[in-house]
């Protein structure tokens, strides 16, 4: 190994001791997580600043501080030591082979698939999923999941993207809020404010576009949480465009009505995105083949609110 490649290969001890001060801000504290004398993780410090030729903390009143340096290399490093934890055990208890890391959209795991998942679970006790919240396109292995379950297009660089259910969306509003906005043609709504998700960005445009309208300007608020959208909608702050089968509990309470009843299959779409690497992985398999049984009997009883492809 070269010069150079040893040092950009700092020592474990070291980034051990480099990361227990960063996020502790002291020295000793540090020593007393690792259970190491403030010596030793000062003499680590120092090696580590000086192989990588940068000053990594300062003396502050309060204790120690990141330099921006430092910073930037916590922020990196933290990353990575998390990943060789998380190896180290799945090796050390002999779990990874039959452990499920999935991304799950927070509403529709919530909502659709959490209250499923009892019924794998028992068909496959063997399996023990992970689940992490995640919105949008990822690194699968920088995050060190297996699957996402992806709502957009299935263009998903790297992963197969397999068809789940379409969805229809109509616009909502609260009784209140229609009461001070009435509402009698679907162009009405171009006067009122619209609420937007972050995951369906088109999506007023195309249901305007659907009713042979012009789309008015892309303004309101947006959000990146489905459940912040509903709950903005319920207190009075606008006009959402929803899926229906994920707020059935809000319209069957009344807590949501239709503002329009114009429904009309979304330009998304759900997918189970599995990386190419991991085509093949048991789990991986078991779950998708789970899923696509759990979706067809879903449709198939939901047709008035799923938009079959």
């Amino acid at each position: 190994m070269s010069i150079l490649s040893r040092k950009l290969l700092p020592s474990t001890s070291a980034l051990a001791a480099f990361d227990s001060v960063a996020r502790l801000g002291s020295f000793s504290a540090a020593a007393e997580e690792l259970s190491l004398t403030q010596g030793a993780i000062s003499r680590q410090i120092q090696t580590l600043e000086q192989q990588l030729g940068v000053r990594l903390f300062e003396r502050t009143s309060r204790g120690v501080g990141l330099t921006q340096a430092g910073g930037t290399y916590q922020r990196a490093i933290s990353a990575a030591l998390s990943e060789i934890r998380a190896a180290s055990l799945n090796v050390m208890t002999g779990m990874h082979s039959n452990t499920l890391n999935l991304a799950i959209l927070p509403t529709f795991g919530t909502r659709w698939l959490l209250p499923r998942v009892p019924g794998f679970v028992a068909a496959h006790p063997q399996i023990t999923f992970n689940f992490a919240t995640r919105i949008g396109v990822f690194d699968f292995d920088r995050e060190g999941l297996d699957a996402a379950i992806h709502i957009g297009q299935p263009d998903w660089p790297g992963a197969e993207c397999i068809y789940l259910m379409g969805e229809t969306v109509a616009p909502v509003a609260s009784p209140a809020f229609l009461a001070e906005h009435p509402i009698s043609t679907p162009g009405d709504l171009a006067r009122l404010p619209l609420l937007h998700m972050a995951s369906r960005p088109g999506a007023w445009r195309h249901w305007f576009e659907h009713a042979g309208l012009t789309p008015p300007p892309a303004q309101g608020m947006r959000f990146e949480q489905f459940s912040n959208v509903a709950q903005a909608c319920m207190a009075g702050l606008g006009v959402a465009l929803m899926p229906l089968f994920l707020i059935d509990s809000e319209l069957k309470s009344g807590q949501l009505v239709t503002a329009c009843d114009l429904p009309v299959k979304s330009t998304s779409a759900y997918y189970l995105a599995v990386p190419q690497k991991k085509a093949n992985f048991e789990p991986v398999l078991r779950f998708r083949d789970w899923l696509l049984d759990q979706v067809a009997r879903f449709v198939a009883e939901n047709k008035s609110d799923i938009s079959v492809k």
